[in-house]
């Protein structure tokens, strides 16, 4: 059984998680909080394995809390956000700070009603539950490989593809490729509204350009695209140039954006030229498709188990021979402009 506490300031939420995460007999809620200090307590005497968590609530905010939980009693945490500009902005910082994953609070507008949202959020405790948290929190300092530079040859492509845990992640990767990088496409799972905040706080915190990818937008050295949420991203080749395309067709893997849509669309368009990235992630999108890759010529690399805060993508990823090989997220973007190099030589 997994342990569950939850901390929100409005009671019929509280009634409906509850009723909500212990419809499977696998999930039980051992108490309930209406505000931070209340949790605190809580959290001792009742020694949770997930806490899901509200930001806006008296007494303290969500995200002090967040930041007192993960520096003195690490725990996965599941943030119950609003789909707003402000709830994106602070979810992302959530992530940030140690959060798991994220739902969006059930309303009358959410896609697929009650009964999608409760699939959805007891699908994130279980994931929160298998999470390392507590390593996470330990190789926070961990020393990242610098890289000067990436020596891009013409024509060539980086794809990132990840899920739970992805945000942390993918910043790490991205924080110290070199300026002279090619570009660099990405497939993180993530609800539309978020993924243009995702885009700009990485904008904001690194030295690449970061944008949400839009439709037939030239791909450029040196910036970044993230797939808008709710839109399958592809690379497609036009005019002797690459380019973005975005899409609504059905999902893939469960998902859009697919990891596997967009690493496909790499290997069939970027073939050789092209280099992966599989990092953490529940569940098996993006495997297939970085297969693809590899099968094409591609260089492919998944973050170790070590590392990953959910070894879910990476792990079935290197299971079905996806990945060339697998390394620390420290040391992913120094693997990645290595093979560029390769590649350059090999050109």
């Amino acid at each position: 059984m997994i342990k569950v506490l939850i901390v929100d300031d409005s009671a019929l939420i509280r009634e409906v998680l509850s009723r909500t995460l212990g419809k499977d007999g696998d999930i039980l809620v051992v108490g309930t909080a209406e505000d931070p200090l209340e949790a605190r307590e809580k959290v001792k005497t009742l020694n949770p394995d997930v806490v899901t968590l509200d930001i806006e609530m008296p007494n303290m905010n969500g995200l002090q809390f967040l930041e007192k939980l993960m520096r003195l009693h690490p725990l996965p945490v599941v943030m119950v956000s609003t789909l707003t500009t402000k709830g994106a902005s602070e979810t992302l910082l959530a992530l940030e700070l140690g959060a798991v994953d994220f739902v969006a609070k059930p309303s009358a507008t959410l896609s697929g009603g009650l009964e999608a949202f409760g699939e959805n959020l007891r699908q994130k405790v279980r994931a929160a539950a298998n999470s390392d948290v507590k390593s996470r929190s330990m190789r926070a300092t961990a020393p990242v490989v610098a890289v000067r530079t990436a020596a891009a040859p013409r024509g060539s492509l980086i794809a990132i593809g990840a899920s739970t845990g992805g945000v942390e992640a993918i910043r790490v990767v991205l924080s110290t490729m070199p300026l002279d990088c090619p570009p660099i496409v990405i497939a993180q799972h993530m609800p539309e509204g978020f993924t243009s905040r995702f885009a700009q706080r990485l904008n904001d915190t690194i030295e690449l350009k970061v944008l949400e990818a839009e439709d037939r937008m030239v791909l450029e050295n040196g910036h970044v695209y993230v797939a808008k949420g709710d839109y399958h991203l592809r690379v497609e080749r036009s005019s002797g140039q690459l380019k973005c395309r975005l899409t609504q067709d059905e999902l893939t893997s469960g998902h859009r954006p697919s990891v596997d849509v967009l690493f496909e669309s790499v290997a069939k368009q970027v073939g050789p030229m092209a280099v992966g990235a599989i990092l953490t992630g529940m569940g098996k999108d993006g495997a297939r498709g970085l297969k693809m890759m590899r099968e094409a010529g591609a260089y492919t690399v998944g973050q170790s188990q070590s590392s990953a805060l959910v070894y879910g993508m990476p792990r079935v990823a290197f299971e079905i021979g996806a990945v060339i090989e697998q390394a620390p997220v420290e040391q992913i973007t120094a693997r990645l402009a290595n093979a560029l190099t390769r590649i350059k030589s090999a050109a």
